[in-house]
């Protein structure tokens, strides 16, 4: 059917029974010639198609069974007053040709509306395929930013120049991953203190660093990432162990999985009992044994009494009980001369802390004793510090006791 999209307001749909078999001539002629003079001279319909104000009508028919049955629709752009009267028009016609015949009107349908409807749903795809392109665009841009972000902030670390995040160095704690996409991946999420060992030869610069900070190896969930994780534990101070899920690898993994393996560490000697590993002699990649702080003044303490060393060991067992309670959650707190606890703070304001309180006699901490922090301590009249391991200390002072998670073993 054509018509008009520009003159075409209602549409007539009418139905046709006939008892008889008709043509499409028929019924047009019967409309025309039942309905002229019926509704005055503004409303006859051969005026009106002639000023086109009403389309063409179109029929369609089927007989079966010696009788008739049809559609009729005729398009116009009168008005809906004057549409409604003239499809009542059609209802009044009672035979076509020789036969007699009902004409039903179905509806009479407002085309605007459902040009609207059209357009409303038309324009609903068109705004759900701009928003899918300026997603996708919106993410391009954000993970090129990204990606810019994470190529400044990589370092080259050491003289060995390994792949590493800007908070390597001031951390207290450090991640130690396989290469630098490893890196990257983990700078896109935030995680600053990260270091690459770059294969299997693992650079001297790596085993250093891991005697004086927390070291956490996160390897990928291979076997060549199990390779890595072996040789880290034979010549690096290890202290935590992670993996990434099993044949997947921390370059690809989603920022999920990378938080959820990271909070999942476990202990390095936990680990190689879990899976039977044992290490005869700890060598660096150079062949060199990597040389731990000495704690000598341990054993240099002067003759107690029995009573006062009853005491002294009663509050070892009571710091070991703390730092065990705090292990893994970079927390320190804080006593007073009683061993009561005066506060409980994130590591990295600890020295901050020491500086602002006056009654703090004993710090406990999830951490690496430094010589900055034991200067520190000492300056504040600090008796004693508790820590998970001692750094590159040159100078201790006389009057801090220092303890670390050995002494307790």
């Amino acid at each position: 059917m054509v018509i008009d999209p520009s003159t075409t307001k209602y549409m007539i749909k009418a139905t046709i029974k006939a008892d008889g078999v008709i043509e499409k001539s028929d019924v047009v002629g019967a409309i025309f010639g039942q309905t002229e003079g019926l509704l005055g001279e503004e409303l006859d319909l051969r005026e009106l198609q002639r000023s086109a104000r009403v389309g063409r009508i179109e029929v369609e028919l089927e007989s079966k069974g010696g009788k008739s049955e049809g559609t009729i629709i005729l398009p116009t752009s009168l008005d809906k007053v004057e549409t409604v009267i003239l499809a009542a028009a059609f209802e009044s016609i009672d035979r076509v040709g020789p036969c007699k015949a009902v004409i039903t009107v179905e509806e009479v349908e407002d085309v605007r509306v459902s040009r609207r409807k059209n357009v409303i749903d038309r324009a609903k795809e068109l705004l759900n395929e701009v928003m899918e392109k300026s997603k996708i665009e919106g993410e391009s841009i954000t993970d090129n930013v990204r990606q810019a972000v994470q190529v400044e902030e990589i370092t080259n670390y050491g003289p060995d120049h390994c792949p590493a995040g800007p908070n390597i160095e001031k951390s207290d704690a450090i991640v130690i991953v396989e290469g630098r996409r490893d890196v990257l991946n983990l700078l896109k999420y935030g995680i600053k203190n990260v270091i690459a060992v770059g294969g299997t030869n693992v650079p001297r610069t790596v085993t250093d660093l891991s005697k004086e900070k927390i070291t956490t190896i996160f390897v990928d969930g291979d076997r060549g990432g199990e390779l890595i994780l072996r040789e880290l534990l034979q010549v690096a101070d290890v202290d935590f162990v992670a993996r990434a899920p099993q044949t997947r690898e921390v370059e690809e993994i989603p920022q999920k999985l990378i938080m959820k393996s990271l909070k999942n560490k476990i202990p390095k000697e936990q680990y190689m009992d879990m899976y039977n590993i044992k290490i005869s002699e700890n060598k660096v990649a150079n062949g060199e044994k990597p040389q731990k702080v000495k704690r000598e003044f341990f054993s240099k303490t002067k003759e107690k009494k029995v009573g006062e060393s009853k005491l002294i060991t009663d509050k070892q067992k009571n710091y070991q009980s703390i730092l065990n309670d705090i292990s893994g959650s970079l927390k320190a707190v804080l006593l007073d001369e009683n061993g009561k606890e005066l506060k409980k703070i994130p590591v990295r304001e600890l020295t901050d802390e020491i500086k602002k309180g006056e009654k703090v006699s004993t710090v406990v901490f999830d951490g690496i004793v430094t010589q900055r922090l034991l200067d520190i301590a000492n300056n504040k009249n600090v008796k004693e510090v508790i820590g998970i391991k001692i750094g590159n200390v040159i100078k201790m002072p006389k009057s801090v006791k220092v303890l670390t998670k050995n002494d307790f073993q």
